[in-house]
């Protein structure tokens, strides 16, 4: 087996995930002053928010990482709390955790990912655990709304906010890995990639790995396939034959992206929102289609039927555009 075939086999986000705080992109700010806590040896509580993939769990390990060595693995402990969600698992696994012995350092970390899952009774003994344990224990808090964690805990922690990553940052990291894999890709491959990704590393990095599976030219083709996502010029056409009074023609597309091709309708609404200010509308028609855009993605959240919210987003459109 080549090395570039072993390669593949391997979870590409966990082969490249960064060693150390240095090797984590797009976020020099954050990372300037986190370096400075572990340079130190005084690290506080942190807690970071942000979307997913931007870098959030990559800094809490790359921290453990600096500060314990090899020995980082028995002195961090990650858990998710979306997936444990009670007071339980902070009266028991932290704090038995909290409790062990752990040698040489001056405390053990704490990596509690999806915070903003915890209930707020969880919440409120999470708040009496860190300051009973403040002493040997550090938590790190990942969420991605800082709005849902209680304020006495906020106010414990050091906040870091982690925003998308820019188009460049992702650009040159997915051209990095697709050159250490040996994979051949076109620009527009490259491009298609990082509209499909939006900011989101981990989703750019495995949209790479699965389009590379199929063993083809990485092109923009592959990447919209693998990645069942609307070309740009596609979500474009569908608004515009709205705008234009063409309900039918809009519909047809609409229909086309979810019945045909599988797309879901919470994407396309994601699409949408960020193409509304790169089509050629109006001041007027595009603070009308957002505001169409939010009721729809409401009702959709709330479990509407998305193809249903869809139509009826663009049936408003056309009806406006017929009154003018």
């Amino acid at each position: 087996m080549t090395d570039s075939a072993a390669g593949r086999q391997e979870i590409w986000v966990e082969k490249y995930r960064p060693e150390r705080l240095a090797d984590v992109v797009g976020h020099e700010a954050i990372i300037s002053r986190v370096e400075s806590y572990v340079e130190r040896d005084d690290l506080p509580h942190l807690l970071f928010a942000g979307p997913a993939g931007t870098g959030k769990t990559a800094t809490a390990q790359a921290i453990a990482k600096e500060l314990y060595g090899e020995d980082w693995r028995e002195n961090f402990l990650e858990l998710n709390a979306s997936d444990e969600r009670g007071i339980d698992v902070v009266r028991d696994r932290i704090k038995n955790f909290a409790r062990t012995s752990f040698g040489e350092y001056n405390y053990r970390i704490i990596f509690l990912d999806e915070a903003d899952a915890l209930t707020s009774d969880a919440q409120s003994a999470l708040r009496r655990t860190m300051e009973q344990f403040s002493n040997n224990t550090r938590f790190i808090l990942s969420c991605n709304y800082s709005s849902q964690i209680i304020d006495p805990i906020q106010s414990r922690c050091a906040v870091f906010r982690f925003t998308p990553l820019d188009e460049e940052t992702v650009r040159e990291r997915i051209r990095d890995i697709a050159e250490t894999e040996g994979i051949e890709y076109t620009e527009d491959g490259l491009d298609a990639l990082v509209y499909a990704a939006d900011g989101d590393m981990r989703r750019a990095i495995n949209a790479l790995q699965a389009a590379s599976a199929t063993g083809e030219l990485v092109d923009e083709d592959t990447v919209y396939t693998i990645t069942s996502t609307a070309r740009p010029e596609e979500i474009e056409e569908m608004v515009t034959r709205a705008l234009d009074g063409d309900f039918a023609g809009a519909r047809a597309r609409l229909s086309e992206m979810i019945t045909e091709r599988g797309l879901a309708g919470g994407d396309i609404i994601d699409q949408l929102h960020r193409s509304v200010w790169e089509f050629d509308l109006s001041d007027e028609a595009a603070v009308n289609l957002m505001d169409r855009l939010g009721e729809a993605d409401y009702r959709i959240s709330t479990g509407a039927n998305e193809q249903v919210q869809l139509e009826a987003l663009l049936a408003a459109i056309a009806l406006e555009a017929d009154e003018e």
